[in-house]
């Protein structure tokens, strides 16, 4: 790693200079199968035509102009997020922690309207929201948090799809106004709740008064079989965010709000000195366009489906294995012990994979992954975790 770079990162070994599709390429023309897309970001996979036409085009034309103007494309990009989400208005970010920001002063300025103090949103455990300071204080991970204290107040912690811990923590917090909860816990490990758990969310809040804040920057822009995950259980948030896939590189994150929520910004109130620029906003239109042209969002239910299926088959009865779970184009396999080192394995076979919470193998591929892609990598990862899980019972 360079001196020049602050070491806030464990990188593998391995510079990538080009990449296509599902595929990068390091400096020395080996060849890599992308099962992680940068952290659920290319979607699209990499260097796709339809958005690279569109940021060079963009570039040409004009980047950036401030939100002191009207900006055309990112009006387009607003109503178009809004209309896939049933919202009524957008904020647009940089980033997903910006987001989720911009959902924590929305929830804290609904609390003040209805004369609360000192309002209190209920958080989850395992739970993840990004690395500023309301966003690591949100976030349920002691580790990510150690070494910031003072942590922001103002968070109540909940147990994740224990939907009775929320009703207690309604009879005897009278401050909460909000929920902020993932769909499917990303970095937590990709944890499903159960069936009725946003439903069940979606009643509570109703019942009490309080905002349903649905983090969706891992699970949303199609990877779930849906355009968000909430969808599938058939309600719709008062505050939701996405970022990550909305760009498929192009840093850009939204937040979208209806009703009460949508109107609690005022000039002045919040702001973003390169949210929602029209390089941004064009080069999310064309992610959009290319999604819905190419039936991805239907492609990521299917194909998501039968590699789950590839890989309970592969693990079954293999032991150390302790779950396998998914949703869409969302994957977990959990083991009984550590297995970070598998990252490293996969690399040297050509195959990039990601350990998530320390025992989840987290796999997240672009959406236009064909069958085959499919195939090799649920083959390569059963081969790896088989040959893993055999090593140490010899141990």
């Amino acid at each position: 790693m360079s001196d020049f770079l602050m070491h806030t990162y464990t990188r593998q070994p391995v510079t990538f200079t080009r990449g296509e599709g599902p595929w990068l390429y390091d400096d020395q023309g080996k060849r890599y199968l992308d099962a992680i897309s940068g952290i659920a970001v290319c979607g699209l996979g990499h260097a796709h035509p339809a958005v690279s036409e569109a940021l060079c085009e963009q570039a040409r034309t004009l980047v950036h102009t401030s939100n002191l103007y009207q900006v055309a494309a990112q009006e387009a990009l607003g109503r178009r997020l809004c209309t896939l989400a049933g919202m009524d208005a957008a904020f647009f970010g940089n980033s997903g922690a910006e987001t989720n920001e911009a959902a924590l002063k929305l929830a804290r300025l609904y609390g003040h309207k209805r004369d609360i103090a000192e309002p209190e949103i209920v958080v989850m455990e395992q739970s993840f929201h990004g690395r500023t300071l309301a966003t690591l204080s949100a976030t349920g991970n002691r580790k990510i948090q150690a070494g910031f204290e003072p942590l922001v107040r103002g968070f109540v912690r909940a147990p994740f799809g224990d939907l009775e811990a929320l009703h207690q923590i309604a009879d005897n917090r009278p401050n909460v106004v909000a929920v902020l909860v993932e769909p499917v816990q990303g970095e937590g490990g990709i944890r499903i709740p159960p069936a009725d758990y946003l439903n069940g969310l979606r009643a509570l809040c109703d019942e009490f008064g309080w905002l349903l804040m649905l983090d969706e920057i891992q699970s949303g822009m199609g990877r779930s079989g849906r355009w968000f995950a909430h969808q599938l259980a058939g309600i719709r948030p008062d505050v939701m965010t996405v970022a990550k896939a909305l760009g498929n590189g192009m840093p850009i994150g939204a937040c979208l709000a209806r009703g009460e929520a949508a109107k609690l910004f005022a000039p002045g109130k919040h702001g973003s000195t390169f949210g929602g620029n029209p390089l941004a906003c064009r080069t999310a239109l064309a992610v959009l366009d290319t999604i819905e042209a190419n039936g991805l969002v239907e492609r990521a239910a299917a194909l998501g489906q039968r590699m789950l299926g590839g890989f309970r088959e592969a693990l079954k009865g293999v032991e150390g294995v302790t779950e396998v779970r998914g949703l869409g184009l969302l994957l977990g396999i959990e083991l009984e012990r550590p297995c970070g080192e598998l990252v490293g394995r996969a690399l040297e076979r050509g195959l990039l994979i990601n350990v998530t919470y320390g025992n989840v193998i987290r796999l997240l591929p672009p959406l236009v992954i064909d069958d085959e892609q499919a195939h090799s990598i649920v083959d390569g990862v059963a081969t790896l975790v088989r040959e893993f899980l055999a090593e140490s019972a010899e141990g």
